[in-house]
């Protein structure tokens, strides 16, 4: 059956619709040997596409999956100073699987993996403003622990990149730590962990334990489990 060639190439993992477009308008796509214009489709089953000359790759089965991720391991599917990656921990789940956004060496939790380009583009799309919600530990002095919680809230910015307010709660305080909760939807590169730099304390354990209504739950450290037909439909929804 035909389909647009940026929703194919999307649909195949190397990237998202709007960066397929570009790269048609660009000229470095093909089907069966001649130069793509955008807004032609084509039928993988029938028709050669190629991107940079490369055959686009056929249609695995979708896989959606939730990894209970640990400390200690790269959201990359390899490293090149040799740390553990979390590809190696869902080798075994049948498909070439990619992050859906990043946890940091040093943090933990939830972490989403498919190998559909277009769904993890719609999760990504800030757009969307789908809730991530962390369990942060922080120490510091006794009075930027008290205070912390109201502070990170306020916030409107974090080195000069303006972001939206965080909701935090306080699960648990005590004179020099305390464990909040913190829901974002943005995601910039270690935001958590600068918002808490910005009000004087700093991270000791970060850990995802949901995003928009999927729990981690009771999944082990190290361990997954596919997501259900429901779950990828709510986040689509």
């Amino acid at each position: 059956m035909e389909q647009r060639l940026q929703k194919l190439i999307a649909a195949s993992g190397l990237c998202s619709r709007r960066t397929a477009e570009a790269w048609i308008e660009a000229g470095r796509v093909s089907v069966n040997g001649a130069t793509a214009a955008l807004g032609q489709s084509a039928d993988p089953e029938r028709d050669t596409i190629c991107v940079d000359g490369e055959p686009l790759a056929r249609q695995e089965r979708r896989i959606y999956l939730m990894l209970n991720k640990p400390r200690g391991f790269v959201c990359t599917l390899s490293d090149e100073k040799g740390r553990p990656t979390v590809a190696q921990l869902v080798s075994d789940c049948g498909a070439r699987v990619v992050p859906v956004g990043r946890l940091d060496y040093d943090s933990e939790g939830l972490l989403l993996m498919t190998n559909d380009g277009e769904w993890m583009q719609r999760v990504l799309h800030p757009s969307y403003e789908i809730d991530k919600i962390y369990h942060v530990t922080v120490a510091g002095g006794s009075a930027d622990v008290r205070t912390c919680a109201e502070k990170l809230s306020a916030l409107a910015s974090v080195d000069g990149e303006a972001i939206h307010p965080a909701r935090v709660e306080v699960l648990r305080m005590g004179r020099k730590t305390a464990e909040l909760s913190i829901t974002i939807h943005e995601g910039k590169n270690r935001q958590i962990r600068r918002m808490c730099a910005a009000v004087g304390v700093h991270v000791k354990r970060l850990r995802r334990v949901a995003e928009h209504r999927l729990s981690l739950g009771a999944l082990p450290e190290g361990k997954w489990r596919y997501l259900t037909e429901e779950e990828v439909r709510d986040f689509q929804e």
